[in-house]
């Protein structure tokens, strides 16, 4: 464009009928000028093209970084968006544990002082555990010392009831019986053997069997001797003084049994002389025959058990 007109300039100029030196001068200094001037203002366009190709270069790239940044920032939008959530989950959680650990710190201090009052009676219960334990230790030692010596008494009583029947071997059953019972020898002696009828005077042949009785046993230190009388429910036919009835009759009896066996050297010490009248019948006292075995005396022979009630009251 620049061109173009300098051109025309140079036509207009020409086609001038005379042209004067010094203005031809002054046009060809003009000329020069702005030629100059044109190259300057030439350079100056390729320098500009060449920022506006760096700007739009620039401009491009930014446009690429903006993008970029827009697709970011919507990647960090949704992060935080999903942070924000799980922030929010996370606090509302820490709030149900800040309160949960509060309830669960109440139940962790009842737990622990449950803890502690179970170990305490678990203290306790060991100790009496171990009490028990040595206390059972000494109560089976005492139940050995006690069976031993209750197997003492009853092979005591056996070898006594042998003994006692070997005695009397010369006697027959109807009259004198020899059994064990409850640890304790009876020996029962029936009416005809010892009295007559209301009597309390003792047969010749009773007086016998007592003394044969008294030798089986005087030496015999460790038992205690309980002399029984027992009659019928008839009453008795010849009252006196010192006898009115059956009672009199059963507690008489005995003591006449009683020194006999004395006199034949049983100690008295051992002996107790007693009457149950007809209130301990064998049999129903309705026929003669139930009525004869009820008319007895029974010695009852007991091992002394002091041995035994000793363990009963360290036990």
């Amino acid at each position: 464009m620049s061109k173009f007109f300098l051109s025309a300039f140079l036509l207009v100029i020409f086609s001038s009928c005379i042209v004067s030196k010094k203005k031809y001068d002054d046009l060809l200094a003009q000329k020069v000028r702005m030629e100059a001037d044109l190259a300057d203002r030439n350079t100056e366009l390729d320098d500009a093209n060449t920022d506006l190709a760096d700007l739009s270069e620039k401009l491009r790239q930014l446009n690429e970084d903006t993008t970029n940044l827009g697709i970011d920032i919507r990647n960090k939008s949704q992060q935080l968006a999903s942070l924000e959530k799980e922030h929010s989950q996370l606090n509302t959680n820490y709030k149900n544990l800040l309160s949960n650990s509060g309830r669960l710190n109440r139940d962790l201090a009842q737990q622990q002082e449950q803890l502690l009052a179970i170990q305490e009676n678990l203290e306790k219960t060991r100790s009496l555990n171990d009490s028990l334990s040595n206390s059972l230790a000494e109560r089976e030692k005492k139940v050995k010392e006690l069976e031993q010596v209750l197997d003492n008494k009853d092979k005591a009583v056996q070898d006594l009831k042998d003994m006692i029947s070997s005695a009397l071997l010369n006697f027959k059953e109807n009259d004198i019986s020899v059994t064990v019972k409850n640890g304790k020898v009876y020996v029962s002696l029936a009416e005809q053997l010892l009295f007559g009828s209301g009597s309390i005077q003792i047969d010749q042949k009773g007086v016998s069997a007592l003394q044969q009785l008294a030798k089986a046993i005087k030496d015999q230190k460790d038992i205690n001797i309980m002399v029984e009388g027992h009659t019928d429910n008839v009453p008795i036919s010849k009252k006196s003084t010192y006898m009115n009835d059956n009672w009199d009759l059963s507690v008489m009896r005995a003591t006449s049994i009683t020194k006999i066996l004395t006199k034949a050297g049983v100690a008295p010490e051992q002996i107790t002389a007693s009457g149950r009248s007809e209130y301990a019948p064998l049999a129903s006292n309705d026929i003669a025959a139930n009525k004869q075995k009820n008319r007895r005396t029974e010695i009852i022979i007991t091992p002394n058990l002091d041995e035994l009630f000793k363990i009963l009251e360290n036990n």
